[in-house]
């Protein structure tokens, strides 16, 4: 028996036991082996005419033996000799696909894709695997050879017999034990899910032979009491698609294809709203088929939810979701991504170079934000369905990023237009409002009909402004954040100083409440700590009360806020205001004046409640209020 070397045995027991993390992944990596095989046949056949070969002649076979607990992979491809097996096998991380490449790095094209590039993916086999055989012939040899190992200990090779160019690679797989089934490597269903998750795209055919019984046709002179007799027969199936959806040219793909792939391969029962095809060359090359859903997955805002993009690296399959290729922003998006230039790391799990997925990155967000936007303009109602299902986290991306993604993501926004009753992007909300104004103004509730009837939403559409209806607890958070969208600031309406009066307006404000100076005081001490100020309103026309907010936590963050733990002393600067033009007043005013500080104080806790009830607030004392309005009712 042949020795490694010591630093080759001291990795193979670190690829043994170090490098892969999941030992489903050896068939990838024989498969993958396999293919290169038969890429450089075929590679061969284009360069040399003496080679003649049909490309139909290459496949990869898989088959397995119970009874032996063997599973062998083999393929048709160039073959190895004696040197070769020394050279690629018993040398560590020597890689001879590598070597290939770069021999012949000017001449490959796209007819050949060679994917390994370390030497170290065969022996992953030997997580699984006892003893591994590997028969080889080279093509255009006569003479087959034997490659042996149990691992670490070391390996033979010896001359043996095969009928025709190309490996045989032969697992004994090792025993069952309480931690590992390995004996489920050797069942179809296995290994055939194996090769859809790792190797469907694999270009040559991954085919596997399956034993099988049909009934035989009953005899011309059988009798009634006839028995149907059946007859085994083995039928050669393919495992894997081979030609990757996303490969094909997009006007060879018909819509009902990329909606069965999609639902195929993401596991949905809905076509997806949008499909985005995206192809780029020069020194990154990779080919991107995305999917935006109709519809919210069952776990989208579950912890469980993972975002990412499937990555593949010609054809074989590299992780499963990728995060770094997609923007949180754009987590509900779905798709496949595949590239021959990934600089991947030894293990072919992740990547080694940051930069490769950042460029990637940037143009995925891009073109997924042009087909939005474009979506937005020629299919608004499809938009809106999208935005239904998914603004919310577009909003939350803005929020998030602390406004770094406003530029990406503002103008795909819709929030409800209460004076054109329907939903408005902000530039559309711009087109309708005058030189004059300076603000864009929104209301944040619990709903679009309880927001329409605020006194304050009232007033302003009553000046001819119009007012966005913000009813998602991420709204007023996300235009905080925005502050302003083409030079015009967010304002809430229920914020302290929209500046809509006029210059009279103002002044008679000014002139009632230095007037009424003793009646605020009074009213600002029956109230407490509730509000920091009791003021006269210039916004109110019928309504007597109404509640705004002087500092930058608004009444419905308050709410929003006070949800969370730890939150519960966030409290707004709460301003109640009052219409110096509605009859109540002037009953305060009475009152005041008559020296009855115990009705202005009831008035102004009743008036207090009933603006917070307004607001969709709850009252503190219920039971005081229900005695009060009573006694009202006397």
């Amino acid at each position: 028996m042949r020795k490694f070397k010591t630093e080759s045995k001291k990795l193979l027991d670190l690829m043994i036991n170090s490098i892969y993390t999941n030992k489903e992944i050896f068939l990838r990596e024989l498969i993958s082996n396999a293919s290169d095989a038969v890429d450089k046949l075929y590679f061969k056949s284009l360069t040399d005419t003496d080679v003649k070969l049909s490309k139909d002649d290459l496949r990869i076979l898989i088959s397995t033996d119970e009874e032996a607990r063997t599973l062998t992979v083999s393929d048709t491809g160039i073959g190895m000799s004696d040197e070769e097996l020394e050279k690629n096998l018993s040398t560590i991380a020597h890689s001879g696909s590598l070597d290939f490449k770069q021999e012949n790095a000017d001449e490959q094209g796209g007819d050949v894709d060679i994917i390994g590039q370390f030497g170290v993916g065969f022996y992953s086999a030997f997580m699984v695997a006892s003893k591994i055989d590997v028969i080889t012939k080279p093509y255009g040899s006569d003479q087959a050879w034997k490659w042996s190992s149990t691992g670490v200990e070391g390996y033979t090779i010896e001359p043996s017999e095969k009928e025709s160019h190309g490996t045989d690679v032969i697992l004994t797989l090792k025993p069952d034990s309480d931690e590992e089934e390995y004996s489920r490597f050797l069942q179809k269903s296995e290994i055939e899910q194996l090769v859809k998750k790792y190797s469907n795209y694999v270009r040559y055919p991954i085919q596997m032979e399956e034993q099988l019984q049909r009934a035989l046709p009953k005899p011309e002179d059988a009798g009634d009491d006839y028995v149907t007799q059946y007859e085994d027969y083995t039928e050669t199936q393919t495992l894997n698609s081979m030609i990757p959806i996303w490969k094909r040219a997009k006007k060879d793909v018909t819509d009902e294809e990329y909606n069965d792939f999609y639902k195929l391969t993401f596991h949905d029962f809905e076509d997806p709203a949008k499909v985005i095809s995206l192809k780029a060359e020069g020194t990154l090359s990779y080919q991107a088929l995305l999917f935006i859903p109709s519809r919210q997955p069952f776990d989208f805002w579950s912890k469980d939810y993972k975002k990412g993009l499937a990555l593949y690296s010609s054809g074989v399959m590299i992780m499963e979701k990728c995060e770094d290729l997609v923007p949180d922003c754009f987590n509900f998006v779905r798709g496949v991504v595949d590239s021959q230039d990934l600089s991947l790391n030894i293990s072919r799990e992740t990547l080694q170079q940051d930069r490769q997925l950042r460029a990637m990155e940037r143009r995925i967000e891009k073109k997924i934000k042009s087909e939005l936007a474009d979506m937005r303009d020629k299919e608004r109602e499809d938009y809106e369905k999208f935005f239904e299902n998914f603004g919310r986290t577009l909003k939350f991306g803005i929020y998030s990023s602390y406004g770094q993604q406003a530029e990406l993501l503002s103008d795909l926004l819709l929030f409800y237009s209460a004076k054109q009753q329907k939903m408005v992007t902000l530039d559309e909300y711009l087109d309708g409002c005058g030189d004059q104004q300076k603000s864009i103004y929104y209301a944040a509730g619990d709903s679009r009909d309880l927001l329409s009837k605020m006194p304050i939403v009232k007033t302003v559409l009553s000046k001819g402004y119009d007012v966005l209806l913000c009813t998602e607890d991420v709204d007023e958070f996300c235009l905080s954040t925005l502050r302003q969208y083409k030079e015009k600031d967010f304002k809430n309406v229920a914020s302290g100083d929209l500046d809509l009066e006029t210059e009279e307006e103002k002044k008679l404000a000014q002139d009632v409440t230095e007037q009424n100076t003793e009646l605020f005081e009074a009213m600002q001490q029956a109230l407490g700590d509730a509000v920091t100020k009791v003021a006269v309103s210039t916004r109110l026309t019928d309504e007597p009360v109404c509640l705004t907010a002087a500092g930058p936590v608004s009444l419905e963050m308050e709410k929003i806020l006070s949800e969370g733990p730890g939150n519960e002393g966030v409290k707004s600067e709460r301003v109640l205001e009052i219409n110096p033009n509605h009859q109540i007043f002037k009953t305060l005013q009475t009152a005041q004046s008559l020296g009855d500080t115990e009705k202005v104080s009831k008035y102004s806790k009743l008036l207090y409640d009933q603006a917070l009830l307004i607001e969709g607030m709850d009252i503190d004392d219920p039971v005081e209020f229900a005695k009060s309005v009573c006694e009202l009712m006397k």
